[in-house]
């Protein structure tokens, strides 16, 4: 095996250890949520986008980009989130063909209840296991993959609070588990 066949052994390796692990935290922060909360990580993640969104309302195509679903698979998404009450539509004042998602007062409670457990699960599963520097160089590492295919990584800026835990700074984009689906 001569040197460029290792190189690409070790970053098939990296890609499949990087797969294996999303893998195993989204099953393991799904699972938290559906245990303590009865709540999808899907659903959750959608509430977070509405929840930092102005009005607490998206643009259906704007919340598909965001959640990384279809058109079709955040229709039918909203669809179920709809039925329990913690999304309502709106149609576009501006444009009779857009359609606009936005979060309930139940969304935002199930929302508020959600997070300290999504939060706890994030550290226990994933932020416990890495150091503050590992967890740096991990995020250097990934930002450096998105914008080598012209993609940029939203602001996922969080504060510790008073209590060292973590808290969502004004703008936080996903906590939850993008292209999981």
């Amino acid at each position: 095996m001569d040197r460029t066949d290792r190189i690409v052994e070790d970053q098939l390796n990296a890609w499949a250890s990087l797969i294996q692990a999303h893998s195993v935290l989204v099953g393991r922060l799904e699972r938290d949520l559906l245990d303590q909360r009865s709540l999808p990580l899907s659903w959750y993640e959608v509430l977070l986008h509405l929840s930092r969104a102005p009005e607490g309302a998206m643009r259906m195509q704007d919340l598909s980009e965001a959640v990384l679903l279809s058109k079709s698979g955040v229709t039918r998404l909203i669809d179920r989130m709809e039925e329990a009450r913690l999304v309502s539509r709106r149609s576009c004042a501006a444009d009779r063909r857009g359609t606009y998602a936005t979060i309930t007062e139940a969304g935002a409670e199930a929302f508020r209840l959600a997070t300290p457990i999504h939060l706890k699960g994030i550290q226990e599963h994933f932020g416990r296991h890495l150091s503050v520097d590992e967890s740096r160089q991990l995020r250097t590492l990934l930002r450096k993959i998105l914008e080598g295919n012209d993609e940029s990584e939203a602001d996922c800026s969080f504060d510790a609070g008073s209590d060292g835990q973590a808290q969502a700074a004004s703008e936080p984009e996903p906590v939850a588990t993008a292209g999981r689906r």
